[in-house]
């Protein structure tokens, strides 16, 4: 009957994005602009990956040695040495007339072997350069010969004006490391927090492995590298993410931050009006490679395969495994407020609808007085729910509401409205962060699509966020896009004085379209299963962010000192007088240096660290000794972070053995073993990628302050910290509130009085004085001044009650 109902109801009156037209429109018209609109997209990205592909030759360098080589011929020379005479007569004859034009067809076809013989010659000469690590693993400031001699080489066959994609095809593939290596490591990393029994037991087990299974084992992932792009990035992102039946919220997705003191505008509906806009000028970049891509030492190329799923993307559950759905392009966004879905689009004919043009649409849904549907309120609390139960509860769903669900699912990205203000308030500092960190993260369990690959987080007071589904990509990509998100919105595209999004509203623009669910009865029971599994979740996590302001990266720098050892090392010592004991510490680096790389695993919890502990614990250490250790410990853990990225890692390694002797049906204790292990202490720096778009001198508050994730261990912590600007770290700590051994906060407190004792170390006299605003200090007047350079006006952003 439902359907029956929606047939008689259907109104032929939708262009594709979403937008009303009378039927008496010219649909000829409409269809050839549809058209003609398509085509320059297809013929945008061919051009694009027909530059890329290559690329660091150009088309005008064909044109350069096709000119050359008709020139040649004309003074009577052949550089192909007689290949061009054997092309023309396998040409056909067209007469007597067109043999010149014969000539020009053969010398073309010549010059365009050459040229792609010249273009494979690049590529494998790039990628054997690019193969060369020696440049990680030499000193902060030193520079050796050869590395001299690799940069010059890079630099020349590198090109110019790369895009996006370019360096793929050049980039190595990851290598596959010695397992004697790896257990080698492995072994080494497990010492500091094993008894003497159990290190000899777990001793027995790698020798075993060695002597039993390895080689075998070993001789699969070589082959497999051999003949994939990459010889664990599948496995990690199937195993580790889209088998897991875990709920995503939490155990998964991670969250990114607005600024901290400042919200450009209090007016919700115009504040969401520019971060769409901005997100949407983002993709469109994306679409034509015009980001450019990362380059370490402002050379070396980093992979940037999973740009590609930022947008567009879903991932689909399924009872034994998820899929990531991606679409080439999407014009319209999923919006939900109040327990109510929304269809907006994002384009009209003539384009990408303004800020204001969008701010008005996110206007009209805020102003909607209709109430949510029986049950659609908390349907969204079904994405956080087991997988498989999802994935059971969306086919039946699928065949009642497929074209509402669609219209989810086949969004640009999903945008909740929330109904509630969050972020820093002078009232009560440490509390509202927190719970600015903690509906980041999780919000009410229902009010966030969690199978999107991102949600923006809009409050009803004007502060963002982000909420980040993490298999299709790590947290540098999005943090890329989140960066470029809030210069676009802040800087470039700006508030007018009264808070709205510059220029006028659009009346002609239809409303926004109100998704309905036709949800049958038996599912009713499945959402509030969801919804209750949900919020019992939501509430066991314990979330503690504070800004660290009494040195930053500028003092660690002048001590000579990596600032990410400097943190982790505190991070050692923090967690050790949390929990009187050290533990298996986890943090993630990049190994983008490799095709389609994604993560490693750093093992920062090493034996010269627990030995700097110790001796900060010990009283009868002297500081000389103990400034000894703690250089020590940050030669090894640099050691250690330089191998992760260049491929010899131990984690990914052992991951990958492991697979592949689960396909072979081989058991193997010592295997077992290191798939079991439980990571009580799970850590991430967030980079600061784009700093050429923010001002950190001049306004340091413009900067975000990054973002968080849960425990990966229920009786563990789960922390990441960010370098805003020089002076200033800001801290995202999370645990389990059911844990009886974690607490966020009393770990916070440990982390700062850590940092300041190791600070100590390096300076004469008591600990450092606070050189920047704390969380209870009032705004300071400069900031009301105007924007340097990167604002379109004169005007800085508006600020609203909050700080």
């Amino acid at each position: 009957m439902a359907e029956a109902h929606q047939a008689v109801g259907f109104r032929p009156s939708l262009t594709s994005d979403g937008a009303e037209v009378e039927l008496s429109a010219p649909v000829l018209q409409e269809i050839y602009l549809s058209g003609l609109r398509s085509w320059k997209r297809h013929l945008a990205r061919f051009w694009n990956d027909f530059l890329t592909g290559v690329f660091p030759a150009s088309p005008l360098s064909w044109l350069f040695l096709f000119s050359a080589i008709q020139l040649a011929w004309f003074l009577q020379l052949d550089p192909s040495l007689g290949l061009m005479e054997k092309i023309e007569e396998l040409l056909p004859d067209w007469g007597g007339q067109h043999h010149r034009l014969r000539g020009v067809l053969a010398a073309a076809l010549f010059a365009s072997c050459l040229w792609g013989a010249l273009i494979f010659t690049l590529h494998v000469a790039l990628r054997l350069l690019l193969s060369y690590h020696g440049w990680l693993l030499e000193p902060h400031g030193a520079m050796s010969s050869p590395t001299k001699t690799w940069l010059a080489l890079v630099r020349i066959f590198s090109g110019r004006n790369p895009m996006l994609f370019s360096y793929q095809r050049s980039l190595p593939r990851q290598p596959v490391p010695s397992v004697q290596d790896t257990v080698r490591k492995y072994l080494e990393s497990v010492r500091p927090i094993l008894s003497n029994e159990d290190f000899d037991l777990t001793s027995v087990l790698a020798q075993e492995f060695l002597r039993l299974q390895a080689s075998l084992l070993q001789w699969y992932l070589r082959l497999k590298s051999w003949w994939a792009s990459n010889y664990v990035s599948d496995w990690w992102e199937e195993f580790v993410y889209l088998r897991s039946r875990h709920s995503l919220m939490v155990n998964s997705n991670y969250y990114m931050m607005d600024f901290l003191y400042v919200t450009p505008t209090p007016v919700q509906a115009a504040r969401a009006g520019n971060a769409v806009h901005a997100l949407l000028l983002y993709r469109h970049r994306l679409n034509r490679q015009e980001i450019l891509p990362t380059l370490l030492m402002g050379m070396r190329p980093l992979c940037s395969a999973q740009y590609e799923k930022i947008f567009n993307t879903t991932r689909i559950p399924g009872i034994q495994k998820d899929h990531i759905r991606h679409l080439r392009d999407s014009r319209h966004v999923a919006v939900f407020h109040r327990g109510r879905f929304y269809r907006v689009g994002t384009h009209s004919q003539s384009g990408l609808l303004s800020p204001r043009a969008l701010e008005q649409q996110f206007q009209r849904i805020l102003d909607d007085p209709s109430p949510a549907c029986p049950q659609e309120e908390h349907l969204a609390a079904l994405t956080a729910a087991p997988r498989d139960v999802w994935a059971q509860v969306r086919s039946s769903l699928k065949t009642q509401a497929e074209d509402t669900l669609e219209a989810v699912e086949g969004a640009a990205f999903f945008v909740s409205l929330d109904s509630e203000p969050a972020g820093l308030t002078r009232e009560d500092p440490a509390a509202t962060l927190d719970a600015y960190a903690h509906a980041l993260l999780a919000g009410r369990g229902h009010d966030r699509w969690f199978d999107k690959s991102f949600t923006l987080i809009v409050f009803s007071n004007g502060k963002l966020g982000l909420s980040v589904e993490h298999s299709w990509a790590d947290c540098p990509i999005s943090g890329h896009m989140w960066e470029f998100t809030l210069a676009t919105e802040c800087f470039q595209l700006g508030y007018s004085a009264d808070g709205h999004c510059k220029g006028h509203p659009d009346p002609s623009l239809p409303q926004p379209q109100r998704l309905h669910w036709d949800l049958p009865e038996k599912i009713h029971l499945s959402i509030s299963l969801a919804l209750r599994g949900a919020k019992t979740l939501s509430g066991n996590v314990d979330c503690h962010v504070f800004p660290f302001s009494h040195f930053g990266k500028s003092f660690i720098k002048r001590c000579h000192l990596s600032s990410d050892s400097f943190i982790q090392m505190a991070l050692q010592l923090a967690h050790f007088r949390d929990r009187g004991q050290f533990c298996l510490t986890y943090e993630s680096t990049m190994t983008r240096l490799f095709l389609e790389g994604r993560t490693e695993t750093v093992r920062s919890c090493t034996r010269e660290a627990c030995n700097f502990v110790r001796a900060m614990e010990d009283k009868e250490k002297t500081e000389p000794q103990r400034r000894a250790m703690f250089r020590l410990a940050v030669e090894k853990h640099q050691a250690l972070l330089k191998a992760a990225m260049s491929g010899q890692g131990v984690d990914r390694h052992l991951f990958a053995l492991y697979i592949v002797s689960q396909f072979l049906h081989l058991q193997s204790p010592f295997l077992d073993q290191v798939h079991s292990e439980q990571w009580q202490l799970a850590t991430s720096q967030i980079p600061v990628q784009q700093t050429h778009l923010f001002d950190v001198h001049n306004y340091p508050d413009y900067v975000s302050s990054g973002g968080g994730f849960g425990p990966a261990d229920d009786h563990g912590y789960g922390v990441s910290y960010i370098f805003m600007g020089d002076d200033t770290i800001t801290f995202h700590i999370s645990s389990k509130k059911s844990s009886t051994k974690t607490d966020s906060h009393r770990l916070g407190q440990h982390i700062e009085d850590a940092l300041l004792d190791v600070a100590c170390l390096f300076q004469e006299g008591p600990r450092p004085k606070l050189r920047c605003r704390g969380l209870q200090e009032e705004d300071s007047g400069h900031r009301h001044g105007s924007l340097p350079c990167h604002t379109g006006g004169s005007r800085a952003p508006t600020k609203s009650t909050n700080l």
